[in-house]
């Protein structure tokens, strides 16, 4: 096997994992349960997993073997799932589920760091493959609900995502203007908020720092479920050339 060697800086790959172990802390109790929605999968409708103990989905390729031996045994949660499709359909949103799913790299990478012991449970929620910014907004407001039941609603993804710009020299600054517009839109009063992610096209330099949206389609779900709740920018620091911003909203 022909092995990725991607340059991680080891300085930017801890301070990254730092702000993942800090999540933990960013409510006062432990979450009864994580529902989290990866950039990573996609599907015709919002599809929930349900297995009681999800498999590990090594999605990716030309890794070192220790990459395919990573390990993260948190078990699923049927209930949260019927949850998430009773909610949805309230909403008038059509669902599915999954019952073979496993972890993704976007769920497994940061909540390992979050969660070493996997003692949450934990569901993923697809994301709709229309990567339509309003259908995505409205799916967290219909989801809404689980804020206030306990549940640690997880958007992963990545604030740049242009995989042929990763780590070339001046593709950072091409990009800092996006960042600068994203943490003023997402940090601002929330009926602007939603208005400036259904427009994130509009953005400087939109379609460089994001050729295909799927990355910021998690954040339009978390958004969506704050409500008038405003974002906080939780980290941002540089990674592979680019600049990733982490929000947190209440």
């Amino acid at each position: 096997m022909t092995h990725v060697d991607l340059g991680f800086a080891p300085a930017e790959v801890e301070a990254l994992a730092a702000y993942w172990r800090s999540v933990r802390s960013l409510a006062p109790t432990l979450p009864r349960a994580v529902l989290i929605i990866s950039a990573h999968w996609e599907q015709p409708l919002p599809t929930v997993m349900t297995s009681p103990h999800p498999p590990m989905l090594y999605d990716y390729g030309g890794f070192p073997p220790e990459a395919y031996r990573l390990k993260w045994p948190a078990p699923g949660d049927r209930a949260l799932a019927s949850r998430v499709r009773e909610l949805l359909s309230a909403a008038g949103i059509a669902t599915a589920e999954d019952p073979e799913r496993g972890f993704d790299h976007g769920a497994f990478t940061p909540l390992k760091q979050t969660f070493p012991d996997a003692e949450v449970p934990a569901i993923q929620l697809s994301l709709k493959s229309s990567l339509d910014p309003a259908e995505h907004l409205a799916i967290g407001r219909a989801l809404a609900p689980l804020r206030d039941e306990g549940v640690l609603m997880v958007g992963s993804g990545d604030t740049f995502h242009n995989m042929r710009e990763f780590a070339r020299p001046g593709a950072l600054a091409r990009m800092l203007p996006f960042d600068a517009w994203l943490k003023a839109t997402v940090t601002g009063q929330a009926a602007q908020r939603d208005q400036g992610l259904k427009d994130w096209t509009s953005a400087p330099a939109a379609r460089f720092c994001h050729p295909r949206e799927e990355h910021l389609m998690p954040l339009m779900v978390i958004a969506g479920a704050a409500g008038t709740d405003p974002g906080v920018v939780t980290w941002t620091g540089d990674f592979l050339g680019s600049r990733q911003t982490g929000y947190h909203f209440g």
